[in-house]
């Protein structure tokens, strides 16, 4: 561990503390009909500090989505601190990230909405928590990919989550991030898919000088009411603006 991983991650572990004193005074006991509104933007503001321990500089363009669902292309845990210190927002992840040592932690008091995709039966209850979510008037953002990827193309949208945004008829939106590194290879060091684990993986990070984020936001407009086909228009927006970059 270098001597700038060494100190950042303890700025990082002081920043989570002040975070939990911060949730226990803000969110912990709203009433249940503020839940997701005191959830996002207690997250909004642990997202934004914690970024600062990254180096975090970011360029962001297009409208950033205020409610509805937001669809975005998948590429490392960072994916959830850039998308919601941009825009307040509870997120929908496989239940594996639960699992995960402090993060899954901190996710957890964020609201976050796990999934365990094996279980056919399970979707319905996350749709019911989603459906919650978007009729309180809070964004919602999915990663339909199903998983990160180093970002050299986006995999193909899976669309069991898309049915509360549908029945409900609440508007969707599209994002794609993009990552840079100065002093390394943003699809190894920030990027976090394949055989990486977790620990290894933002000690590394955390010892780099500065992480760029390309935050693109974009509108769309749904021209079906079916699924499948509605996960197919939603990749092509994201590809779009992954053309971008």
């Amino acid at each position: 561990m270098t001597f700038r991983a060494a100190g950042k991650l303890v700025w990082f572990l002081l920043q989570v503390a002040a975070n939990v004193i911060n949730y226990i005074f803000t969110t912990a006991f709203v009433s249940a009909n503020s839940k997701w509104k005191a959830r996002a933007a207690w997250l909004n503001l642990c997202c934004r500090r914690h970024l600062k321990i990254f180096g975090y500089v970011g360029t962001i363009s297009g409208e950033i989505p205020k409610s509805g669902l937001l669809v975005s292309n998948h590429l490392s845990y960072l994916d959830i601190l850039v998308i919601c210190a941009n825009a307040p927002s509870v997120f929908v992840s496989k239940a594996d990230v639960r699992r995960w040592p402090l993060f899954g932690w901190l996710a957890a008091l964020a609201g976050t909405v796990f999934i365990e995709r094996e279980r056919r039966s399970h979707v319905g209850a996350v749709n019911q928590e989603i459906q919650s979510a978007l009729d309180e008037g809070i964004l919602v953002v999915i990663f339909p990919e199903g998983t990160s990827s180093d970002g050299e193309t986006v995999r193909p949208f899976r669309s069991s989550l898309l049915e509360p945004a549908l029945r409900g008829g609440h508007p969707i939106a599209t994002a794609c991030i993009h990552y840079e590194l100065a002093d390394g290879d943003a699809k190894k060091e920030v990027c976090y898919w394949g055989d990486h684990s977790f620990f290894p993986h933002l000690i590394n990070l955390l010892g780099k000088k500065s992480v760029r984020a390309t935050l693109r936001f974009g509108k769309f407009q749904r021209t079906t009411d079916d699924r499948k086909g509605l996960a197919k228009q939603l990749r092509e927006a994201v590809l779009k603006l992954k053309a971008e970059s």
